[in-house]
């Protein structure tokens, strides 16, 4: 039997669906945190059940959210919820569903990985080979017909649009044994090893403003450069953490061997982070649309100047395979 598998551009509190599946990281972030306040006006003392790492916590919405059910999935801490935890959850999730409900047909996940600043697409590689590999090894629901992610931002919903269609173009997952997802992996070259093999590949940490004007230069300009030259595209995103910002920041530099800094609007963070990657040796490939905002502090180093997205990615793009000769 084969599974459908797609993206829905949808606020995943909407999305009609027997199960919702959302990760519990110790804490809340995004989606969980709104799930879970509704719930706690149904169920009381319900932060007292709230799962440790490799716990489970599965409730009725009671009709307030579009899922008939609920599952938290209880992971590490969000620093530590990288890609090979990302592709363990989704497989765990499927497993222990297979044991609680075998009856449910339709599940869904929304992305993890991407608001804290990990490479978009190995998060979303990672979480669909885990659910591939639950589902060529039978440890699924037996009666699953679909399983869908929801995302509630556009342009990204359009992105993994694009990307499960490169993975997996009749939108299927072959439930058979083993090979039928090595076969089927070995036609993408990706799937199988997404998030099992993730850390072994060079990553790029990027600094730039915090801006929303400056998301397709990093989406497009940026991390398609860095995805092509065959590097892992990682920044300190949107999420609002419980501790230091700057501390994230500068243990994902620490882990990078190389820096892009996008010095547009001299952001005074960013020439912090350029600083701290000098101060340990880091290799650092420095951007701006606009030469005359260096500062002098940078202005005798080397810098790309774009005027355009395309045109960034191509300059960068040669910059970084160059480098990595």
């Amino acid at each position: 039997m084969d599974i459908g598998i797609d993206i829905q551009e949808s606020d995943a509190l909407k999305v009609r669906a027997d199960v919702l599946v959302l990760k519990y990281a110790q804490g809340f972030y995004g989606a969980d945190s709104l799930v879970f306040s509704k719930l706690a006006i149904l169920y009381r003392n319900l932060e007292k059940r709230l799962p440790k790492p490799n716990d489970f916590l599965f409730l009725e919405s009671l009709g307030s959210l579009g899922s008939k059910y609920i599952l938290f999935t209880g992971v590490v801490e969000l620093y530590n919820f990288r890609y090979k935890e990302i592709r363990d959850f989704a497989l765990n999730t499927l497993q222990h569903l297979a044991g609680m409900k075998p009856d449910i047909s339709h599940v869904c996940f929304t992305l993890h990985g991407a608001n804290y600043g990990l490479d978009e697409t190995e998060a979303f590689e990672s979480e669909v080979g885990g659910i591939a590999e639950a589902i060529a090894k039978g440890l699924y629901p037996s009666s699953l017909k679909r399983i869908s992610i929801a995302e509630i931002n556009e342009p990204r919903a359009k992105r993994l649009s694009a990307i499960l269609g490169e993975l997996l173009p009749e939108g299927l997952i072959k439930s058979e044994v083993m090979g039928g997802l090595a076969r089927r992996s070995m036609e993408t070259g990706r799937l199988i090893e997404a998030g099992i093999n993730s850390e072994e590949k060079p990553l790029i940490f990027v600094a730039m403003p915090f801006d929303k004007k400056m998301d397709d230069v990093f989406y497009y300009g940026i991390r398609n450069a860095v995805n092509k030259a065959g590097f892992l595209c990682e920044r300190a995103d949107e999420i609002v953490f419980t501790g230091d910002i700057l501390d994230l920041i500068k243990r994902r530099i620490c882990k990078a061997s190389l820096v892009i800094a996008d010095l547009t609007t001299a952001n005074p963070n960013v020439y912090l982070e350029v600083g701290y990657a000098w101060g340990l040796g880091i290799p650092t490939v420095l951007i701006a649309q606009d030469a005359q905002e260096l500062k002098f502090d940078v202005k005798g180093q080397k810098c790309v100047i774009y005027s355009g997205i395309r045109e960034l990615e191509e300059k960068l793009c040669r910059e970084l395979v160059n480098l990595r000769r």
